[in-house]
Parts: C-alpha cells; sequence; structure tokens
C-alpha cells in the first residue's frame, strides 16, 4: 500500500488546549490524505489551518473524577462515544494511532480481528497521576492493551522508561522522540490585535502561559516572588497569561504581599495570539507540579528564550542545565527565585541561553513529526 491510498484514524478523546497538534495533522495529511481525526471534544481549527485535515466529532468527552489532587493530575477515567465503533467499521482505517489507555483504545484493540488493522498507542510522556504505578488493576489492564498493541509513541524517554519497565512493552515497539512539537507561525496568526505595551515594565520579563490551576504551580511562583521581594529584588515583571479557577486567589496572594508591581496578569491568551508575547518577553518560566509533556517548554525555545522549568514536566529533558536554561523542584520556591535571580543578577546570561534553545529545538518541527509519524506508519504497515 502507498500512502495515497492508506487510510489513517486518529482518535482523541478531547483536542481542547491542543491547537499545537493542528500543524502536524496538517503536515501528516499531506502525506496521508485519507486521513481521518475522531475526537469528543473539537473547539474548531486554529486560524491558517481551516479544513487542513478532516475531523468526526464522536459523542461527547468527559473526564469522570475519582480522586481530586492539589498538586497533579486527578484520578478518574474518560468517558468517550461507544459510537467509535459503527465509524471505525465504516471507516476500515488501516492504521489507528489513539490516544493513551482510554476505552476507545480498548474498544480499537478488541475489534482488531474484524477490522483487520493495526494499533499505534500515542503515549505523551510520564506522570505519576497519568502512570497508575501503584493501581494493579490498571497496571492488568494496560499490560492486556499491550500485548495487542503494535507499536507507541512517546515524546520523552520517561515515557518510554515506563512502558518498557512498568508495562513490560518490547523496546523495539517503543518509538521515543517528541512528536507534539511547536509551530511558531501558527502562534503568530493574530498578532495585529495584540497590544502588549512593556515599555514601562522592569527587566527581565519572565513569561508564564497555562491554567490557572494547582498543578501549574502559581502559588509556588508567587511565593518566590515574595522572597525576591524580600531579598530586595524588585527589578524585573513576570507576566501571567491564563485564566482558571485559581485566578482570583493568586491575585489576592500577589495584593496581600505587595507584588503588584512585579507581577502582571494578563488573562487568556488565544494560541494565535501567543507569539505576539513570546517575541518580546526575557525568559519563559514553567513552575508545573505536574506535566506529561509541557508544549509550552518547546513554544518559547522555538522563540529563543531561556527556559526556567520545573523538574516534573515531561519537557524537561529538553532543559540543559546552563545550557539553554535551568530546571527547580517546584516545591522549593527558594529553587525558583534563585533560578529567576540568576537571570536577573547576569542578564548577559538571556541572549546566550536562549540562542541554544532556539538551536537545540530547530530540529522539532511540525514537519519532522510527520516523518516520524510516517515512519512509524510504514513500520507497523510493513507487518501486516
Amino acid at each position: 500500500m502507498d500512502a495515497e491510498t492508506l487510510r489513517i484514524a486518529w482518535l482523541f478523546p478531547s483536542l481542547a488546549f491542543a491547537n499545537y497538534w493542528h500543524p502536524i495533522l496538517s503536515e501528516f495529511t499531506r502525506s496521508y490524505p485519507r486521513t481521518r481525526v475522531y475526537t469528543g471534544h473539537w473547539p474548531g481549527f486554529s486560524p491558517g489551518f481551516e479544513d487542513a485535515f478532516t475531523v468526526k466529532i464522536v459523542g461527547a468527552m468527559k473526564f469522570v473524577d475519582t480522586v481530586k489532587s492539589e498538586t497533579g493530575y486527578n484520578e478518574g477515567f474518560i468517558q468517550v462515544s461507544p459510537a467509535i465503533i459503527t465509524e471505525l467499521l465504516q471507516f476500515k482505517p488501516n492504521v489507528i494511532f489513539t490516544t493513551g489507555f482510554c476505552l476507545w483504545t480498548l474498544i480499537s484493540i478488541l475489534l482488531k480481528p474484524i477490522g483487520g488493522w493495526r494499533v499505534v498507542i500515542a503515549y505523551e510522556g510520564s506522570a505519576p497521576g497519568v502512570d497508575y504505578r501503584n493501581s494493579q488493576i490498571r497496571l492488568f489492564l494496560r499490560r492486556f492493551m499491550t500485548r495487542f498493541t503494535d507499536a507507541f509513541i512517546t515524546n520523552s524517554l520517561a515515557g518510554k522508561d515506563y512502558l518498557t519497565q512498568y508495562l513490560q512493552v518490547s523496546e523495539r515497539a517503543v518509538f521515543a522522540q517528541p512528536y507534539e512539537v511547536s509551530d511558531p507561525t501558527a502562534l503568530l496568526k493574530r498578532t495585529e490585535s495584540v497590544n502588549l505595551n512593556i515599555s514601562q515594565l522592569h527587566r527581565p520579563i519572565f513569561l508564564f502561559t497555562g491554567q490557572l490551576i494547582p498543578r501549574k504551580g502559581l502559588q509556588q511562583l508567587l511565593e518566590a516572588c515574595n522572597l525576591l521581594q524580600r531579598q530586595g529584588y524588585c527589578n524585573y515583571t513576570v507576566l501571567i497569561a491564563g485564566d482558571g479557577l485559581q485566578l482570583e486567589e493568586l491575585q489576592e496572594f500577589s495584593r496581600a504581599h505587595g507584588l503588584e508591581d512585579s507581577v502582571k496578569w494578563l488573562g487568556w491568551v488565544g494560541y494565535e495570539k501567543l507569539g505576539a508575547y513570546f517575541r518580546q518577553v526575557d525568559v519563559f518560566i514553567l513552575p508545573t507540579l505536574e506535566d506529561t509533556w509541557g508544549m509550552v517548554i518547546l513554544e518559547a525555545m522555538a522563540f529563543g528564550k531561556p527556559i526556567l522549568c520545573s523538574k516534573w514536566a515531561g519537557a524537561s529533558e529538553l532543559v540543559i542545565e546552563g545550557e539553554n536554561g535551568y530546571l527547580f523542584d517546584p516545591y522549593q520556591p527558594e529553587e525558583i527565585a534563585f533560578a529567576m535571580r540568576r537571570m536577573i543578577d547576569q542578564p548577559s546570561l538571556i541572549e546566550k541561553l536562549g540562542r541554544c534553545s532556539q538551536d537545540s529545538i530547530s530540529q522539532h518541527t511540525p514537519v519532522a513529526a510527520a516523518q516520524f509519524l510516517s515512519q512509524v506508519t510504514h513500520t507497523v504497515v510493513g507487518a501486516m
């Protein structure tokens, strides 16, 4: 079979907050025009990628919490529509890329004898809240599914270690390479409407972008800012782009500790406008307490920014200490403050580390990701 005739199905329970997938799926569809994306949550195409690939909405996705966490991902399960059965049997894909170990993945595996397709599981990365290493039931079910899965892709070495060591997957079946990557042009589609006046802000300017929820570590970042203030550091600015349930609580902490001059709140910034902010700031900071990957790290690197990153982000593997940024333990605000102080005290580091960031991420593009996914596709098809 050639690429023109192969039918490829992508199963995403949700594509919310996943605009970064649009350039990748667009490039992949150039090679495999008979690609179809199925999802239970579709927020629409990013500007510039309208109808670049085929999307079919199947039912509605809902995440059902069973155990809530204040520091990481909530435990629970993804509720998706069984109507995917009919969709797959009608489409008859040759290869199915499916997300993690959700119900749609199990359905794809159980229907393999009927559909005759190959199944590739995309396991974004490793994190305690999604690995379920202490749940014997979850591990049993996952190991069962891996026995009938043809290949696995993961962004990180930590993801590969989890698959091979905990789920006992053969290393030959695991393809580890960043495939969720950044496209700077997609982040610059609507910058003409951005009015960011930074002339009055103290430099260096640190940027955080993401959801304002406990897992993202904003409380710890503000505690670090409070430490800096007590140490006499006021000559910097932190821009926080995002929204979420924790917003009022965080703003109240900022006011109570007199951080208004140093910490600025931008509100939610659309994906297509983020590039304008990346361009004008000096340093990117991610204090997350848990992230399987962390796309914002790759986005900031693509814009040539030094990275101050939590060691609990999957993408921290891309940060080389002292070369393109620094790592810290977000549970230790003094470590965050120390990393920020380096940028404040040694502004010459910013350009040097930023160049290294841009150089090291330059190989990870949507085109490269699509080529990687194409290689995986050819590998599993060749085994048919």
